[in-house]
């Protein structure tokens, strides 16, 4: 089951590349905003579909939960706008590995401190050098864009 959440996540990484291209090209035509809001009404209609055909009763209601976990709602907006206006600048695979670098190190934030509520995992060498071979990932896929005619 661990193998097939990992193949998972990574299908839903490539999917986010595409996505992160795509809404680029929309974006630089029809408004960084104007794009955004499009993601998130197209995806709030087709959760909407899968919550009322296919979600099972929860225990609790979004309007029971701690309104802190609703922020992260929120969240997304930045993300969908940040990545429309950088792959139009500095292209998918630049904009894209930065985000990874992002998510990579303040994940590993959230681990090491236990933040969020979530179980503590603390840094291992191993972690910390996926942080540095992701950096040192960025640094040469960002020079070698910048090494690329304009």
């Amino acid at each position: 089951m661990t193998l097939i959440m990992i193949l998972l996540a990574i299908v839903g990484g490539a999917l986010l590349s595409v996505q992160a291209a795509i809404n680029g090209q929309l974006g630089s035509r029809v408004g960084v905003l104007r794009c955004a809001f499009l993601t998130f009404s197209v995806g709030a209609l087709v959760t909407l579909l899968l919550i009322f055909f296919f979600a099972p009763p929860q225990p609790k209601t979004l309007l029971e939960v701690p309104k802190w976990q609703l922020v992260g709602a929120l969240l997304g907006v930045p993300y969908i706008v940040i990545m429309v206006l950088a792959v139009q600048r500095i292209g998918t695979a630049v904009a894209t590995v930065a985000v990874i670098f992002g998510q990579l190190t303040m994940s590993m934030l959230i681990d090491n401190f236990g933040w969020l509520h979530n179980p503590v995992i603390a840094f291992t060498p191993g972690r910390i050098a996926a942080i540095v071979f992701l950096a040192l990932a960025l640094g040469c896929i960002y020079a070698s864009h910048r090494a690329q005619p304009q």
